[in-house]
């Protein structure tokens, strides 16, 4: 019942950014992991809805307790997809390592080789989300270019035994 009620609840339609960066490459992850068709013939738009987050509905979620496991599934493919995307530009694999409190407190690094090319604390990751895709977008561009500016400044680093 849970399952189905999730699959009719449509995620609502934020506006498309124009020429985005990080987006489809965050969409694209998300695809790649549906194996039941959940999101075919959805929109890159309405399969990341769940990103944005307003400020009303921030003032809403609780923050005690453990944070939602859809949240934090959000939270592992943003970064995820922030890895393959440095991993495509650099030919270096980046690998997503978090570590969270019980109560939506932590840190997530990315790791290429021995370098810490990313690294983010994380706080209230109950309220993770953006005010709009475009948010979404230069955040996760943003942290893309951080990951390759690093990789590139510290290649000795990255290759050492």
């Amino acid at each position: 019942m849970r399952a189905e009620k999730a699959a009719t609840s449509p995620l609502p339609e934020h506006p498309w950014p124009e020429n985005p960066v990080f987006l489809p490459q965050l969409a694209e992850l998300i695809r790649a992991g549906d194996c039941c068709g959940l999101w075919d013939g959805k929109s890159d738009a309405r399969i990341l809805g769940g990103y944005v987050v307003t400020k009303e509905q921030r003032r809403t979620i609780p923050i005690i307790g453990e944070p939602d496991a859809r949240v934090l599934r959000r939270l592992d493919m943003f970064y995820k997809a922030v890895s393959t995307a440095i991993g495509r530009r650099t030919d270096v694999i980046a690998t997503p390592l978090t570590e969270l409190s019980d109560e939506g407190f932590g840190r997530v690094v990315l790791i290429a080789g021995r370098l810490v090319a990313v690294s983010r604390a994380l706080r209230d990751v109950h309220r993770f989300g953006f005010d709009s895709l475009q948010a979404v977008d230069e955040a996760g561009a943003a942290l893309v270019e951080e990951g390759v500016r690093m990789i590139e400044a510290h290649p000795d680093v990255v290759n050492a035994a």
